[in-house]
């Protein structure tokens, strides 16, 4: 864990002074639920708050995998499942078959058209996905009492490097031109991510560390991974719609709905799943605020994630992280950004907002030209491999069911 500099203490100090500490002010941050379910893909619903919903199919099912022992032979014959249009892996469980046929399945509203759309909306808009749901994702993510508290006391945050890439796998299957055809890995993903947030159900509670300090009993709820969903493709289109990208209507609906196909199959209920952007935003503008905030844990976790971005230019340490420093507080703004901790930089903090709308501007003139959306697309795709191969250090990584939490707490 790299050791944070007195002056990130500061700031997040301040920050988390000003907010006050995690299990008192959440209370009384808690605003009722009003989202309406007629604004969801289902149109329908109980109208259940979501804070009080986890996976009523997964959880008990990966519960009783672990009361059996059976999560490492688990892991192991799934190693090897990758494609969308695999078969599962003879051996399995029969429960956890049952479980994975119908969770691969995709929703009967899962429109073929749309995805084709998304996934060519996603060739020619890469550069600007790839940053929004990298950079700036993460760095919403951190500010996410809730999640950087799941994600600090569980596995994976004693590894962020294996933790990031295996969370990119997910985020670059959804991008992916074949997402969800049958030599795609979206829905490989997808399912897998599900069987590990049942785990982090499973595991976590377990944990006097995250019990001490979240005040949950149990992590990862509908609302969690709502809340996520909207750092990503809510967050991404308000931006790129800041930056007058231009996107067409069936673009910007097509977009969506790879997203909301992708809600579905996390397990998140179609009745919290939003029809349109109007109903996105207007979930997002109420479950957001109450789900923001500073915590100790997601400033380091912030240090780790931009030192791991710094180390992938050539700039020079300290260059590259006050260039990454200043183009993270760009995407997410100040309020977040001084929650993460993030240092200003006096230079770069005035560049970066007076040089990306022109970049923006000029990228997109020469989008109509031909071979262009081509050439960015292998550009965009090989910086998206390079990420990866950088995070696994050349390893072959897979999404695994994790069967402990962080093992020493603080280090």
């Amino acid at each position: 864990m790299a050791e944070l500099s007195r002056r990130r203490m500061l700031i997040s100090g301040g920050a988390l002074g000003a907010l006050g500490a995690l299990g008192a002010a959440f209370p009384a941050r808690a605003t009722p639920w009003t989202w309406s379910p007629s604004g969801s893909i289902a149109g329908v619903g109980a109208g259940a708050d979501p804070r009080w919903v986890w996976d009523e199919a997964a959880d008990p099912l990966v519960a009783s995998l672990f009361e059996r022992g059976l999560i490492p032979e688990v892991n192991r014959l799934l190693w090897n499942w990758d494609r969308n249009d695999q078969p599962l892996p003879e051996g399995l469980p029969a429960d956890l078959r049952d479980f994975m046929e119908e969770a691969r399945r995709l929703p009967s509203w899962a429109d073929r058209g749309k995805l084709e759309r998304a996934a060519g909306f996603n060739k020619s808009r890469g550069l600007y996905l790839n940053l929004l749901n990298g950079v700036g994702g993460g760095m919403l993510s951190t500010a996410i009492p809730k999640e950087a508290l799941s994600v600090y006391y569980s596995k994976g945050g004693a590894d962020m490097e294996d933790r990031v890439a295996k969370t990119s796998l997910l985020g670059f299957a959804v991008g992916d031109l074949n997402a969800y055809r049958p030599d795609g890995t979206c829905i490989v993903q997808a399912v897998k991510t599900r069987l590990v947030h049942a785990a982090v159900r499973h595991l976590l509670p377990q944990s006097p560390h995250w019990k001490e300090v979240s005040g949950e009993e149990i992590p990862i709820s509908q609302e969690d991974m709502l809340v996520t969903w909207h750092t990503l493709p809510t967050f991404a289109m308000r931006r790129m719609l800041e930056w007058k990208v231009p996107i067409t209507p069936a673009e910007s609906e097509a977009y969506l709905h790879v997203w909301q196909v992708t809600a579905h199959m996390l397990g998140i209920r179609d009745e919290y799943v939003p029809a349109s952007w109007a109903d996105a935003d207007a979930q997002s503008d109420q479950i957001l605020p109450r789900n923001t905030g500073p915590t100790t844990e997601g400033v380091k976790l912030t240090d780790i994630l931009l030192d791991q971005l710094a180390e992938q230019t050539s700039l020079g340490t300290r260059a590259s992280r006050s260039l990454c420093n200043a183009l993270a507080r760009y995407l997410v703004g100040d309020q977040v950004a001084d929650w993460d901790g993030i240092e200003r930089e006096p230079v770069w903090d005035r560049v970066i907002p007076a040089v990306w709308p022109k970049l923006v501007k000029f990228r997109e003139g020469l989008i109509p030209l031909p071979l262009v959306p081509e050439t960015a697309w292998v550009i965009d795709e090989a910086a998206r491999r390079y990420i990866l191969l950088y995070l696994t250090k050349f390893k072959e990584t897979k999404i695994d069911i994790p069967v402990i939490n962080r093992p020493v707490p603080g280090r």
